[in-house]
């Protein structure tokens, strides 16, 4: 019987981990060796940047639960929020973030999830009978920008995609195969640009050239046709008319050189 009870903590907790938002992976260890009970859950979640985020402690109901403490370890700071039953409460975090309830859970409510929410949230709860103790890391997801062209190196047609600023890194492919290099920019506040350049064939439609991306928060994949960008048209406009110039200038003199010997 007290392994059957056990068990259904367990499925209770992981029946509730698919309940929160966010990308979710986590492994639950439960000490039956001590007295009273203890629980402890190592989780990873991911909430999309701009989101107001919620996350969850203990599956147990707040009437339940005699206190709860987060100790948030982020990039730029360490800070404290703490709430009990009766209604002593404490937060150091002083950024938006607070301990809610709904009609019968706590939760840590994010409001706007930026890249300084990232790091570590470590929640303990305590209730009659034993104690919960959670280490959620937290990541962002963030969809990059993504823009394409073309560029001419000199007898050379080189399409380029680029997704720029993005949480976790996008995927790059094309629509036609070529000689494609691929590099990574892990930038210091966490973002990661990725861009692709394709040697392009020269039979190729440019109307059926086209970079295709991939990113983890979207459903469906992204395409762009790459095309001549304003500037390089206007300098490619500037070297050819400086070149018909100098042409024009070199027949002139070529031509009263001539009517001179004459």
């Amino acid at each position: 019987m007290h392994k059957l009870w056990i068990y259904a903590v367990i499925f209770f907790l992981s029946e509730e981990w698919f309940l929160t938002q966010g990308t979710t992976n986590s492994n639950v260890i439960v000490n039956t060796t001590t007295s009273p009970l203890k629980v402890y859950v190592n989780r990873n979640e991911a909430f999309n940047l701009g989101s107001d985020a919620r996350l969850i402690c203990s599956s147990k109901t707040w009437t339940k639960a005699m206190f709860v403490i987060w100790k948030i370890k982020l990039k730029h700071k360490t800070c404290k929020i703490s709430f009990s039953r009766e209604g002593q409460s404490s937060n150091s975090c002083n950024d938006g973030k607070s301990i809610q309830n709904s009609t019968d859970q706590s939760f840590l409510h994010i409001p706007n999830f930026s890249v300084n929410d990232v790091g570590v949230y470590k929640c303990d709860t305590a209730y009659k009978g034993g104690n919960e103790n959670y280490n959620i890391t937290v990541g962002v997801t963030v969809p990059p920008i993504v823009s394409a062209w073309l560029e001419r190196r000199g007898n050379k047609m080189v399409a380029v995609c680029r997704a720029e600023r993005g949480i976790p890194a996008a995927y790059i492919s094309w629509s036609v195969t070529g000689n494609q290099s691929v590099t990574q920019q892990n930038n210091p506040d966490g973002f990661i640009t990725v861009e692709s350049q394709l040697e392009v064939p020269e039979d190729t439609d440019h109307a059926n050239l086209t970079c295709i991306v991939r990113h983890q928060l979207w459903e469906r994949e992204r395409t762009e046709t790459p095309k001549f960008r304003a500037n390089s048209l206007m300098m490619g406009m500037r070297i050819a008319a400086v070149f018909i110039v100098i042409i024009l200038g070199l027949l002139i003199f070529a031509l009263r050189k001539w009517r001179c010997q004459q």
